[in-house]
C-alpha cells in the first residue's frame, strides 16, 4: 500500500496489514481503495490501495545518506547501463573506480552491463573510451518507492508524479 503524507507526498510503501492497522487506529484515511474486500469474522472492508496519515509527518530529506543498493542504483538508472544502453546482465560501475580514489555514493556508481564493466576496468571512462548517458546523481525519493513496489498499481499512479 502507498502511504501519503497528509500533504499528499509520497513518503512509504507498507503492506496490507500494517495500512489496516493505521485506518483502525484513526492514524489514516484511505485514499484509493482496490475492487475486492478484507473479512474478518465481525466485519468487511474494502482493502486499501492508498492511505494518507491524517497528521504530518516530518520525513528526513537526506536522501545522500540512504543506503545504496543494486536495485536502487539500477532503478534509478531505468535499468539500462550508462554506457551502452543494454538492459540485460545488469551490474555496477564506480565511475571512478575505487582503485583510483572513487568513493561509493551516488554520484560515482551507476548501472552498467557486465561487458562495459569489463571493458572499463580500472580506468575513468574517457581513458577506456566510453561515455556515460547521463551524470550520476542522488536519486529521487520515487526510486525508492519503486524499489519496495517494482510494480507500481495503477492507483498509485497520480501520487508518484515527479
Amino acid at each position: 500500500m502507498l502511504v501519503l503524507n497528509a500533504t499528499y507526498e509520497p513518503i512509504n510503501v507498507c503492506t496490507v496489514r500494517r495500512a489496516v492497522v493505521l485506518l483502525l487506529k484513526d492514524k489514516a484515511e484511505m485514499i484509493e481503495r482496490c475492487d475486492w474486500e478484507l473479512h474478518s469474522a465481525t466485519s468487511t472492508m474494502a482493502r486499501p490501495a492508498v492511505i494518507r496519515l491524517v497528521a504530518y509527518v516530518r520525513v528526513p530529506r537526506d536522501t545522500h545518506r540512504r543506503r545504496i543498493t543494486r536495485r536502487a542504483v539500477f532503478a534509478r538508472d531505468d535499468w539500462t547501463c550508462q554506457y551502452c544502453g543494454a538492459r540485460s546482465n545488469l551490474t555496477v560501475d564506480h565511475v571512478v573506480p575505487r582503485s583510483k580514489g572513487g568513493s561509493s555514493t551516488w554520484e560515482n556508481i551507476v548501472a552498467s552491463c557486465a561487458p562495459c564493466n569489463r571493458r572499463k576496468g580500472s580506468a575513468l571512462p574517457r581513458q577506456a573510451g566510453m561515455r556515460l548517458s547521463r551524470m550520476p546523481r542522488t536519486p529521487s525519493p520515487h526510486v525508492f518507492i519503486q524499489v519496495a513496489s517494482p510494480t507500481i498499481p495503477a492507483a498509485w499512479r497520480a501520487y508518484l508524479v515527479a
